[in-house]
């Protein structure tokens, strides 16, 4: 089965076809078009991202179908992200979506966005698949899951403020590194003292004990909070920038891989699955990869083209949501995890 997928749901416009069949799955091709005028916002403008998506996504799709040496007659699904997103910018993807369906009488399947962030990573690495634990830390979203079968999601823990991506632009954006953060932090951060400042690791510590409200929830509020405070009380704030983009991801890293390690233990998983756009952070891959081997575990993440927004990851969860084909499909800002119960 061929697979169109789209994705809109934020600023990159994205379109991808993936065939599959069989519980098997590889990329035949993926479009990403990443928008740069939110850059001078130093964050993302709605508005703005909706007016690219519009002007962008024709042209994407049928690039992805010419890369992938395919025409929409060869399609025998569309795959479209219907949510959580920005609104108007989901609704781009899913009207073009609903007619390109309309149009070539090609079944269309919605699908969530982060439950594509789980299928993803498979497309780079076969071994991802479950049982595994799952952590997906984006810039709207920050969970952790275990999941014993596709489909069948436990949310174990989440941030209760800013989402870890959320916490690095706005972090990269007081350090005045330019946006996106994440990626200029870590740029920063790479040229840094480790002991020059040491931030506070939030929901961290020794005394918290399995079945505790916060064993597993992250929080970013309060770490943001100190750095700014220690920016307010530097002497030379330009000369301590990679100091503190250093003391802030070690700080980050820190609390991800504790709980990480936690969840996988907690729940008997040999296998750590990584989603979302901060897995391209190269330290915390680092981190994570050699906390887990020392316990036995294998962290599978993704290349850093399928960690962010993109729509070959939709249409591989597309055809696992295959059956689904044929129910109502509309964009909704917020949207319930397919599956999840709260562990």
């Amino acid at each position: 089965m061929n697979v169109l997928g789209i994705e809109t749901s934020c600023d990159e416009t994205s379109a991808a076809v993936v065939a599959g069949g069989d519980g098997t799955a590889r990329a035949l091709s993926c479009v990403i078009l990443s928008q740069d005028v939110h850059a001078v916002y130093r964050g993302v403008v709605p508005e703005l991202a909706s007016r690219a998506h519009l002007v962008a996504v024709g042209p994407v799709v049928d690039r992805a179908l010419l890369d992938a040496g395919a025409a929409l007659a060869d399609v025998d699904l569309i795959a479209v992200t219907e949510g959580p997103g920005l609104i108007g910018a989901l609704l781009v993807g899913v009207s073009y979506a609903k007619g390109l369906s309309l149009a070539t009488g090609r079944p269309l399947v919605g699908v969530h966005h982060l439950e594509a962030h789980l299928f993803g990573t498979s497309l780079d690495d076969p071994a991802a698949v479950p049982p595994f634990t799952a952590l997906i830390v984006s810039g709207g979203h920050s969970l952790l899951l275990d999941v014993p079968a596709w489909g069948d999601y436990r949310l174990l823990g989440e941030t209760r403020d800013d989402a870890v991506g959320e916490a690095f632009d706005k972090v990269g954006a007081l350090l005045e590194l330019g946006y996106p953060g994440g990626p200029a932090v870590e740029r920063a951060a790479a040229g840094g003292d480790p002991a020059r400042f040491r931030f506070p690791r939030p929901m961290l510590h020794a005394g918290q004990r399995p079945g505790d409200a916060d064993y597993f929830d992250l929080s970013m509020s309060g770490l943001k909070t100190a750095v700014i405070h220690a920016v307010k009380a530097s002497r030379d704030p330009a000369a301590d920038r990679p100091h503190l983009a250093r003391g802030f991801q070690d700080a980050v890293i820190d609390v991800l891989v504790a709980k990480t390690l936690r969840a996988a233990e907690a729940c008997g998983r040999r296998r750590v699955v990584l989603g979302g756009g901060v897995a391209c952070n190269r330290a915390l891959r680092a981190a994570l990869a050699a906390a887990l081997a020392a316990r036995g575990t294998t962290l599978h993440a993704p290349s850093p083209r399928l960690s962010t927004d993109n729509a070959a990851m939709i249409a591989r969860a597309g055809l696992f949501r295959a059956a689904d084909a044929g129910r109502p499909v509309d964009a909704a800002a917020r949207l319930p995890f397919p599956g999840l119960v709260r562990a």
